[in-house]
């Protein structure tokens, strides 16, 4: 697909986990890379983010954020791709509340927009899962709908991992959501479980899906998220061909 050519309808997914530290800024940073290879503008956009760190000119500042720019080479500034940050590690309706500064759905849906403007594709990464409430009466899986971008979603590979992915597809098809593809990240390559051999079978025939995408574990990648390397990006690569045509 051509620069700037929507004819294959593509214009991004919305990236969600099945629990929270599952991979999805990785999984969001390496897409938003081999997109970007094709020659395709790349939007990034975390509308709200927790456990954000202070910075003396920048205020509240999300790694992912960070991550996920870097990885596009955005030309948005991080207020842009990450509107609503707040400090504690938390749900972000509990982080707002004990705050007592409401998430500002304006600035988030004038951030959107202005992303998408100057993009062929947009990546939207959530928080936590689905079910996380942003405030009292929007989840994470309801701004998912307001967007309209099918989902991608990304789960631990071991054991547990069917009931969290599982659950989480429930909830996505339950709202009309759209799931394109599930991923299973931190596969032990060298010395897997029989869980982690196993479960994407199963999430396959039970959640009627194709075959989950598998991503291995690579120590060079978990502890600096500064970096992507092969094993992470190969695994991938189909996705973004069968995406972008």
């Amino acid at each position: 697909m051509a620069r700037g050519d929507s004819s294959s309808g593509f214009r991004g997914w919305f990236i969600t986990g099945t629990d929270t530290g599952v991979g999805k800024t990785i999984v969001g940073g390496a897409l938003a890379l081999l997109l970007r290879q094709t020659g395709l503008r790349i939007g990034v956009f975390k509308p709200v983010a927790t456990g954000c760190r202070p910075d003396v000119r920048l205020g509240l500042v999300s790694g992912d954020a960070e991550f996920l720019a870097h990885c596009a080479e955005s030309a948005d500034d991080l207020a842009t791709i990450n509107p609503v940050r707040y400090a504690p590690e938390l749900a972000p309706m509990v982080a707002a509340e004990r705050s007592q500064r409401p998430i500002d759905w304006a600035c988030i849906e004038e951030c959107w927009q202005r992303i998408r403007s100057h993009s062929d594709v947009v990546l939207v990464e959530g928080v936590g899962g689905l079910l996380v409430p942003l405030d009292v009466r929007t989840s994470v899986a309801d701004y998912a709908a307001r967007l309209g971008l099918p989902l991608l979603i990304v789960g631990r590979a071991g054991l547990g991992t069917i009931n969290h992915t599982l659950l989480t597809m429930e909830a996505a098809r339950a709202r009309g959501l759209r799931v394109d593809a599930v991923i299973l990240n931190l596969y032990q390559s060298s010395l897997p479980t029989l869980a982690e051999e196993t479960n994407p079978d199963a999430i396959a025939r039970l959640g009627r899906v194709p075959m989950p995408i598998v991503i291995p574990f690579d120590p060079a990648v978990a502890p600096d998220r500064g970096r992507l390397t092969e094993s992470i990006l190969f695994p991938l690569r189909p996705l973004v061909r069968h995406a972008v045509g």
